[in-house]
């Protein structure tokens, strides 16, 4: 979801990261090229283990004129909420019970689940490396 952040720097200093829809949440970064792993790492830390529900992203627009953020410049950045708390989810899903029987049989044999090797398969054929 993309995210306004605000940044601004002084003088010798670290670029400072805002989240005006994440109150609390506070980032730094070195270079203008780590402000987006900066700003993900930061929502991570600040919600990975609060059980709040993290606000939706505003508008840039909605920011821009307040006085307290002047000086700097806005961002959208894309945190990518999966990583802040995956959760695992109870699913209900249909197939042959010959397939299911060779799944489990596969899992067992790798000392997996079937919950872990149907996520690790779904990754894989959806080409994403597994969490």
């Amino acid at each position: 979801m993309l995210y306004p952040v605000y940044v601004h720097k002084d003088k010798d200093s670290a670029f400072g990261l805002t989240f005006p829809d994440l109150p609390g949440c506070f980032a730094a970064a070195d270079e203008p090229a780590d402000i987006p792993r900066a700003a993900q790492e930061a929502v991570e830390a600040h919600y990975g283990s609060d059980a709040d529900p993290i606000p939706a992203p505003s508008g840039v627009d909605r920011w821009a004129g307040s006085k307290d953020f002047k000086g700097g410049f806005w961002m959208l950045v894309d945190i990518d909420l999966t990583k802040v708390r995956d959760k695992a989810v109870r699913v209900n899903v249909s197939m042959s019970e010959a397939l299911l029987q060779r799944i489990d049989r596969y899992a067992s044999q790798r000392s997996m689940s079937r919950s872990a090797f149907l996520a690790t398969a779904a990754e894989h054929e959806m080409g994403e490396r597994a969490l």
